[in-house]
């Protein structure tokens, strides 16, 4: 068993694992009432119900990350790279976002191709990416084993192809240059290959298509999006021959997340170039049953969850930070979410850098002055998901347990089971643990979170 917990020190630690009861864990000498609280404390997992499969699990590679990791000493910037992605003594992490052009946790604005009216692209390079970004790229690729996906998203255009002709403020994509955009995403494909070697897993068409932001910004609605993705950014992407590069709608909050998939999805025009949909956690809702019903409608495609992090930069490293990263796993999981993907994986003392003084949380914090990193509470919190669930891991059925506990469980692909605890509450919290015919007698901690792995005998 591996437990984080607030008040013990434990950190990702293995301890000992919880004694087994007899039977299916309720003692047969009590009676009535007794036998009925142990049935209420079960937290019961059925493996033969199985749901979505896992992708896996990461977080964004930004200019602002590679800012400041590129701050650290060679050795110690290599620590953070390892305790992030090696698939042994890391978190594993097999997932990276990062951005086409700037966004705004980049050092300042920039474009791949800043020259105004350049159609054909002629002046396309990814020369502003290889100062800070490039080097994190490979970097983190090499700490993982090479098994690091990479997602890419733009967060604007360049400023001339737009109705404001600026790269901020929101603005939209000029219809007479939306061939010219589409044809961006598959330069930036072929030249990420071509001249760094590294492949593109999959993109968005636009992050948060609906917020018009002091950064790097572009609106689309539902319609315009579904009519870019099924005249020009599909079929750029298929004559190309890049139809195995995964094509996601949306990457914006999950109170959208109905309106695009049904506008988008629900067109076989559009639906054909499109693998899923890709949702945020910034909405105030937190309707996590939006996903579920999504892929009722539409079980082919799948949801992926790709940016969320606590905003402001004031409150940095608070617990209540790691313990909101998995009570939002694990409400996202549940209704048949793949993945989780984090914002930057390291930022400063300040939350940044960040061009427009947009400052948030990371799981890792660089004192770019004493050059200290503190791995924060979400750092671990998120390990005890991505060190545990394998990429190809099945959510299973579980069901019952404490009110106060949230949890969900996993098959991995190698026969072990994976069921991740969460307790947000000011007090231990005892449940049985059963499958299988067997079960554990369990407690986790006050504010503490565990993560149980085993085979089913």
């Amino acid at each position: 068993m591996i437990e984080t917990a607030r008040d013990n020190g434990h950190r990702l630690a293995a301890v000992a694992a919880p004694a087994a009861l007899p039977d299916d864990g309720q003692d047969k000498s009590r009676a009535g009432s007794s036998q009925q609280r142990d049935s209420n404390r079960a937290l019961t997992l059925d493996p033969s119900q199985q749901f979505q499969e896992m992708v896996g699990f990461g977080g964004a590679l930004t200019e602002s990350s590679a800012y400041v990791l590129a701050q650290l000493p060679a050795a110690r910037r290599a620590e953070v790279l390892r305790r992030y992605y090696d698939p042994q003594d890391g978190l594993g992490y097999t997932l990276a976002r990062t951005h086409i052009n700037s966004c705004d946790f980049s050092v300042n604005m920039w474009e791949l191709d800043a020259t105004p009216g350049d159609y054909d692209l002629h002046d396309f390079s990814l020369a502003p990416m290889r100062k800070w970004l490039l080097p994190l790229l490979h970097d983190a690729i090499k700490a993982s084993g090479g098994r690091l996906r990479i997602l890419a998203s733009p967060w604007s255009p360049p400023a001339w192809m737009k109705t404001n002709n600026r790269m901020d403020d929101g603005g939209a994509l000029r219809g007479e240059y939306a061939p010219a955009w589409a044809n961006y995403f598959v330069k930036f494909v072929q030249r990420m290959k071509a001249e760094e070697n590294i492949d593109i897993w999959a993109l968005t068409v636009q992050n948060e298509p609906q917020a018009k932001q002091v950064w790097e910004s572009c609106i689309y609605s539902a319609a315009q999006e579904r009519d870019f993705i099924k005249n020009h950014l599909g079929p750029a992407l298929a004559g190309a021959g890049l139809s195995g590069v995964k094509l996601l709608g949306l990457d914006h909050n999950r109170d959208l997340l109905e309106q695009f998939a049904d506008t988008e999805l629900g067109d076989p025009a559009a639906a054909k170039y499109l693998w899923g949909i890709a949702l945020h956690w910034y909405d105030p809702g937190k309707d996590f049953a939006v996903s579920a019903r999504v892929h009722a409608r539409f079980p082919d495609k799948p949801v992926l969850f790709t940016e969320g992090c606590y905003e402001g930069g004031r409150t940095i490293g608070s617990w209540e930070h790691g313990e909101g990263y998995a009570h939002q796993m694990i409400g996202d999981i549940r209704n048949w979410v793949v993945n989780f993907m984090d914002w930057n994986i390291v930022l400063d003392e300040r939350g940044g850098p960040n061009h427009v003084g947009n400052f948030c949380d990371a799981p890792v914090i660089v004192d770019t002055v004493t050059q200290e990193v503190r791995y924060g509470p979400s750092f671990y919190y998120l390990g005890h998901f991505s060190k545990y669930v394998q990429p190809g891991a099945h959510r299973i059925g579980s069901s019952g347990g404490p009110a106060a506990l949230e949890s969900v469980a996993f098959a991995n692909p190698d026969g072990s089971l994976a069921v991740v605890v969460l307790n947000r509450t000011d007090a231990a919290v005892s449940f049985t643990l059963a499958a299988g015919g067997e079960a554990l007698a369990c407690t986790v901690p006050a504010r503490a979170i565990q993560t149980y792995v085993g085979a089913v005998r």
